[in-house]
């Protein structure tokens, strides 16, 4: 970084993001195993509650405090009498990330000396009943389209968040305002996670809360598509709170019953959150030939009627049978 190596910098990213993947593959059976099964997306919901309160603070703090004046440094730096002039300009800038990269390391290094203090639990999603010999088969159906409809659901939540900054420059919305614009779609995440929270199972079983997240999606949607400015953004912003319980819900519904093989069907689950890298690139491809409004509903619409069709034929209510059926 210090070095303006962009090719370092993703490298970073690239580890950072591996740890990340290897934390999910042990933490969200962790916490769907540890409880009854009906609450557990419920459980997911808390950990996402901590997780988007954040993600809403960090956009902000970097925005404000270190990036608040990159159009400025853009600019001077473009302007800059000599070759010199211009490096100490971008120097001064990139130096002004290493503290709060260097405070959340010190995060990570703490939160892995407790886990090395404090080991985890060895839980197994326990076979299903109904199932004959559950215990050595794992791709069954459930699980095969559960890994299909994460990786299309983590595209769509890429989508309505990192992507919208996008979205919003596609109208002619300056970055001073696009670069908050994900900060208001976690801020829709966290609405969602709370509601779940409050009426899972209370009021609703999870597998209905994904039905009308999946549907809530689809007309917020078109919504986006048939409006336009601010009007749009907030539409697609607002998908934040109807995918909140879209993983907390598949995740449990796809490693049900997979006893030992619980952690290699984790795995193949969190492998299926690169649709997050490759949906949003599809997007970015096929725009320019489209437009920026009709791709995103031709990407997002079918994706959630996707979910909406796992979520029908593979829910609570309708697993065991098919399952009987086999």
């Amino acid at each position: 970084v210090s070095m303006r190596i962009y090719g370092g910098a993703l490298a970073g990213l690239l580890v950072l993001g591996s740890g990340l993947a290897l934390m999910q593959v042990v933490i969200n059976p962790l916490v769907s195993l540890l409880g009854p099964s009906e609450r557990a997306a419920q459980r997911i919901a808390i950990m996402g509650v901590c997780n988007k309160f954040a993600g809403i603070l960090a956009p902000i703090v970097l925005a404000t405090v270190v990036m608040g004046d990159i159009g400025n440094v853009a600019e001077k730096a473009q302007l800059a009498a000599t070759p010199e002039a211009r490096d100490a300009i971008l120097n001064s800038f990139v130096h002004a990330i290493y503290a709060p990269y260097m405070s959340m390391a010190v995060v990570l290094v703490v939160a892995a000396v407790g886990v090395i203090f404090f080991p985890l639990p060895e839980l197994q999603a326990p076979p299903l009943p109904s199932v004959s010999g559950s215990s050595e088969k794992i791709f069954r159906p459930h699980l095969v389209f559960g890994i299909a409809a994460m990786f299309i659901y983590v595209g769509i939540e890429v989508m309505a968040g990192d992507a919208i900054g996008t979205y919003g420059q596609g109208f002619g919305l300056p970055l001073s305002e696009t670069k908050f614009f994900t900060s208001l779609t976690l801020a829709g995440m966290l609405a969602g996670y709370v509601a779940g929270f409050v009426v899972v199972p209370r009021i609703i079983t999870q597998e209905r809360f994904l039905e009308f997240s999946c549907i809530g999606g689809c007309i917020l949607t078109i919504a986006a598509f048939l409006t336009h400015g601010y009007a749009s953004v907030l539409c697609v912003a607002l998908l934040g709170a109807t995918n909140a319980m879209i993983m907390p819900t598949i995740f449990p519904i796809a490693i049900r019953g997979a006893g030992p093989w619980t952690p290699l069907a984790s795995a193949l689950i969190v492998m299926a959150y690169s649709g997050g890298a490759i949906i949003p690139q599809i997007y970015v491809l096929l725009k320019p030939y489209v437009g920026f409004q009709a791709m995103f509903a031709l990407l997002v619409l079918p994706s959630y009627l996707a979910v909406l069709f796992y979520a029908r034929r593979y829910g609570q209510t309708g697993l065991l049978p098919l399952d009987q059926k086999q």
